[in-house]
């Protein structure tokens, strides 16, 4: 399985921006794809995850009613729209993916990992 994120860039606050994950080397039906964060210092925070074969999501408090995740089956992508940004947002995202259909906010449960992508929130 191969992730590849992109996306990520400086934005001001209130910004908004919109983070893009291509999968490959897998069937993706059965699988579980998240967002994380971590930022210079700290624990590696979930942010968002969907479920690719019925697109069930699950947030955590902090991004709830700002962030969004989606899919586009066809081409193999999940997408992290991130509105009314914050500068506690910063930090490098990544994205990741578990052969199991379980919305896990534990970085533990994820098997495979893209290689991050920083988003800068300037104040």
């Amino acid at each position: 399985v191969q992730l590849q994120a992109s996306g990520g860039g400086l934005v001001q606050a209130g910004g908004s921006m919109r983070l893009s994950c291509a999968a490959s080397g897998r069937t993706f039906t059965s699988y579980t794809m998240g967002w994380f964060r971590q930022a210079p210092g700290k624990e590696r925070e979930f942010v968002a995850a969907i479920t690719w074969s019925d697109g069930n999501t699950y947030y955590p408090d902090s991004v709830k009613g700002r962030f969004t995740i989606s899919k586009d089956n066809a081409k193999n992508t999940v997408f992290l729209q991130m509105n009314s940004l914050k500068p506690e947002d910063t930090a490098v995202y990544y994205c990741a993916a578990t052969p199991i259909v379980v919305l896990s906010p534990h970085p533990a449960d994820y098997d495979f990992w893209g290689q991050g992508t920083q988003v800068t929130v300037s104040s």
